[in-house]
């Protein structure tokens, strides 16, 4: 007897067994792709990779990186290779953080207002987890909405390279904050209801949102937040 079952709205939804192991590696995978993160941040901050780019130069590098590991996981989810290439792609990513971990930690609490980033991440992380698994409904079709808030983001965000405005990217980071929090909730929730049944791209979209919303918290710590030596 298959397994999987049709539901009314076209998916194919899996079964307990196949859900509860999806999300298991999901949370296992995702606690590990932390280490080539923050060995790629510290690599970077060490070698100053990211600052010897121009931040146009740096953009390029980002968007054709990061969208190259993201065909490249695609390609090679459903195999032996795909872990390999996700853990990767986040010292990658790790990397391209590291201009702006350089920066605080040149502030005089820098490494605190990192550790508080990293910990009110860790939070967010564990409000939209447990709420995933409070919320009874299907909440599927917000993935549209916060895909199109997502690609706004990004827009502005190429944009404000030009711009170099303050004021915008404070917007920006408070509104990616929001987006992304709710993009975790969605994809651990999808998981859940059986949506989503291979661990490397759950994994993918989970690391990304709490990518941004590292990336944000930490900015707006470092503006708000960040002290220099008289």
């Amino acid at each position: 007897m298959n397994s999987n079952i049709q539901n009314y709205y076209g998916y194919v939804e899996a079964d307990s067994a196949t859900r509860n192991r999806t999300l298991r590696n999901t949370y296992w995978l995702l606690a590990l792709s932390m280490i080539p993160t923050v060995l790629g941040a510290g690599i970077g901050v060490a070698t100053g990779f990211a600052q010897m780019m121009s931040p146009m130069v740096s953009l390029v590098v980002f968007m054709a990186g990061a969208f190259g590991f993201m065909f490249a996981i695609e390609k090679t989810k459903n195999s032996a290779a795909g872990v390999p290439v996700l853990l990767a792609f986040t010292f990658f990513m790790g990397l391209m953080l590291s201009r702006l971990v350089g920066m605080v930690l040149g502030l005089s609490n820098g490494a605190s207002l990192i550790m508080t980033a990293f910990a009110g991440t860790g939070a967010i992380f564990l409000g939209m987890a447990s709420l995933s698994s409070i919320i009874k409904r299907d909440i599927s079709t917000m993935g549209k909405w916060l895909f199109i808030g997502a690609i706004m983001l990004m827009v502005a965000g190429i944009a404000n390279v030009f711009l170099q405005s303050s004021a915008l990217m404070i917007t920006l980071s408070v509104m990616a904050i929001g987006i992304f929090s709710a993009f975790i909730l969605h994809d651990l929730k999808r998981v859940q209801d059986g949506y989503e049944t291979n661990y490397i791209t759950a994994t993918l979209g989970v690391y990304l949102s709490l990518y941004n919303v590292f990336q944000s918290l930490l900015s707006l710590l470092g503006i708000f937040g960040g002290s220099r030596d008289e």
